[in-house]
């Protein structure tokens, strides 16, 4: 939940969704997910938890995993949260469209104010947003489409929202995110450097740029620590 410009990254709040067995199992690999070790999955979602609530002093909320959901962990594809406003998404995937509810109902809860999206037509996947601290670029992907987008610049109007053609089976997010308020990190594929020089040249604020060597490496999130003292979090 941040503020504009140097806000980025701060937060209050952390929402998570616990691990299924079904992630790893045959409905996990449906989804187009590789071979996933369940256990280790499950220690390090522990692990990231604990940092959370610790390492950044965020008041952690967990949601319990659902086995017919086996792709509710991800939760950056269900809602869109920007100051007090979170805007909750219409997932590409009909399968993945129920795990919106149980993300409602948290945010709900904290009190935010809760938008929905009526449009039949319109996809949106969160991780297609990425918010800088001065603006949102949302990728037009597989999974979010120009509708969704609209959607976006509609709900958040005090922020310019631009589009950003997303090729491969990607999210924007999974190409590239912010290293920092002033820093866009990206890997170093075609479809990555392609976001990265299409968002130059639609922004009106210069953004140092930094290529890494894989594209996973790019989804990253700058977080700052609620905790006095303790500096700036990149959290992988």
């Amino acid at each position: 939940m941040g503020t504009p410009g140097e806000g980025l990254g701060r937060c209050s709040h952390a929402l998570i969704r616990g691990v299924p067995e079904s992630l790893a199992s045959g409905e996990g690999a449906g989804a187009g997910l590789p071979a996933l070790d369940l256990a280790k999955a499950q220690r390090e979602h522990g692990v990231l938890g604990g940092k959370l609530r610790q390492r950044l002093g965020l008041q952690l909320l967990e949601l319990p995993p659902e086995e017919s959901l086996p792709l509710g962990p991800l939760l950056g594809d269900t809602a869109v949260i920007q100051g007090d406003t979170a805007l909750i998404t219409r997932p590409w995937s009909p399968a993945r469209r129920p795990e919106v509810d149980g993300v409602r109902k948290a945010l709900q809860d904290l009190g935010l104010r809760i938008v929905e999206i009526g449009d039949e037509n319109a996809t949106l996947d969160g991780t297609d947003v990425l918010f800088t601290g001065r603006e949102f670029f949302v990728g037009l992907s597989k999974w979010t489409n120009h509708r969704g987008a609209e959607i976006v610049a509609d709900t958040f109007r005090d922020f310019a929202v631009s589009t950003v053609p997303v090729s491969g089976p990607s999210h924007l997010r999974g190409l590239c995110g912010m290293g920092g308020p002033r820093t866009v990190v990206a890997g170093s594929s075609d479809a990555a450097q392609k976001a990265v020089r299409a968002m130059a040249v639609l922004t009106d604020h210069p953004y140092a740029s930094l290529t890494l060597p894989d594209d996973a490496a790019a989804d990253c999130l700058f977080l700052r620590p609620g905790l006095p003292g303790v500096p700036p979090f990149l959290l992988h």
